[in-house]
């Protein structure tokens, strides 16, 4: 018997010997897959935002193909839905560099939205000639072409608003704001006249080159005006907006609203602080989101930009841009180099996105280099480069011609004859027509 037992004692030990050694080996394994996640949770969360050692593998290099699938359905069902909706888009400003940002409008904005009423506000010079590349948009509702004259400034003005930071000073922020105001003004006469409101306002410029389409899912929220992330300059972003009805009347009225800033005790507002003074004082909320577009400059800035600096990058910036100023340029400054110099830029002020590593920052000291066409043939690609050489080659009867297209498309058309508009820009040239 006392064998038996003792046999039985030394199962027993064995038994429990074993199921330490799992309760440990268990612990162990449970210890390694929580560390496991913990790192894959700091991998997910930064995202794209910064190199990571899993971004190599299949599931951090790209979402899955039910995740891709869905977002596609999320997507199609947002245009669908917006499809049904009245959409204005107003641009505005001139059209110095239309012949590079034109066909980029035109495809990643005008032809995701076909059924929406294009509103052109911009002011008459030598380069207006080149808004007749609008000839292939696929609607058109009020273009106004305008010679731009001197605004007599009040009192408040001069109070609320300073002339730090524009070219013009206080003149060339009221002769801004009031392209973007006259741009609600248009809209409210076509609704007049319809007899209808419209659902949606976006506000862009006409100097803005885009690499990709709107998102559509995170910029139209009701309630809420959605602007571009970065290039806050002490304020918000003011080279796009997105909203409503309601909070684009507020965003909008960039003059009419600065006797109530006045009243409010705000001073020396830029345009982007003056913005974000619009919206707080009128209890508008606003959201900030990533846009693939940038805002082609010829200005000269400094090289390498301080925290307070204006970063111009690459038109070859595949990134969210989201307004920066831009050129087509060979990059100066990529990598680590970019990365540093956007680490660098002032959160408030010229920061522009950097994290996704796809930042080309320029050398703006001095003018674009030579060869800056083919730069921007290579980066735009064949359709862009036709557009931009077409505009070149432009006669005036061509001119004249595209005009007249796009004069019969516009339910309303205020602008100097064809003739005078393409004469302006094409010196020494007679129509033959």
């Amino acid at each position: 018997m006392r064998n038996g037992r003792d046999h039985r004692s030394h199962q027993i030990t064995a038994v429990a010997a074993h199921v330490s050694k799992w309760t440990e080996r268990r612990l162990v394994l449970a210890l390694l897959a929580a560390l496991l996640l913990v790192l894959l949770f700091l991998s997910c969360s930064r995202g794209s935002l910064s190199p990571s050692p899993f971004r190599s593998l299949p599931l951090f290099s790209s979402p899955s193909a039910g995740d891709t699938a869905h977002m596609l359905e999320r997507i199609g069902g947002r245009k669908r839905e917006l499809e049904r909706s009245r959409i204005a888009i107003c641009l505005v400003g001139g059209a110095r560099r239309f012949e590079l940002t034109g066909p980029s409008i035109m495809r990643n904005l005008l032809e995701e939205f076909p059924s929406a009423d294009i509103f052109l506000h911009s002011p008459l010079d030598k380069d207006s000639y080149k808004l007749s590349l609008l000839k292939a948009a696929p609607r058109a509702a009020v273009v106004r072409i305008f010679t731009q004259n001197t605004m007599p400034t009040t009192e408040s003005q001069e109070r609320v608003l300073t002339a730090n930071g524009s070219p013009n000073r206080i003149q060339g922020l009221l002769q801004y704001f009031n392209l973007v105001e006259g741009c609600l003004r248009m809209i409210k006469s076509q609704e007049s006249k319809g007899n209808f409101t419209y659902d949606w306002i976006i506000r862009t410029r006409v100097d803005g080159y885009w690499s990709a389409p709107l998102d559509v899912i995170n910029a139209f929220q009701h309630g809420t005006y959605v602007v571009p992330s970065g290039s806050r300059y002490g304020g918000l972003n003011d080279r796009l907006g997105v909203g409503d009805r309601a909070t684009s009347e507020v965003a909008l009225s960039r003059v009419s609203l600065i006797p109530r800033l006045d009243a409010a005790g705000f001073r020396q507002l830029n345009s982007e602080s003056a913005l974000k003074a619009q919206l707080t004082s009128s209890k508008v909320r606003w959201e900030e989101i990533g846009v693939p577009f940038c805002v082609v400059s010829d200005r000269l800035y400094g090289y390498p930009p301080g925290p307070y600096g204006v970063p111009v990058v690459s038109i070859g910036s595949q990134g969210q841009l989201s307004g920066a100023k831009c050129r087509p340029c060979e990059p100066a400054c990529t990598g680590q180099c970019a990365a540093d110099v956007g680490a660098a830029l002032d959160h408030g002020w010229g920061w522009t996105e950097w994290r996704d590593d796809s930042l080309q920052i320029c050398d703006p000291s001095g003018g674009w280099a030579p060869g800056w066409e083919h730069i921007f043939d290579r980066v735009a690609g064949p359709e862009a480069a036709t557009a931009r050489k077409s505009v070149a080659e432009l006669d005036m009867a061509t001119c004249v011609d595209d005009f007249e297209i796009m004069r019969k498309k516009a339910a309303s058309w205020e602008a100097p004859p064809a003739v005078e508009v393409c004469r302006l820009g094409l010196p020494g040239q007679t129509n033959s027509t």
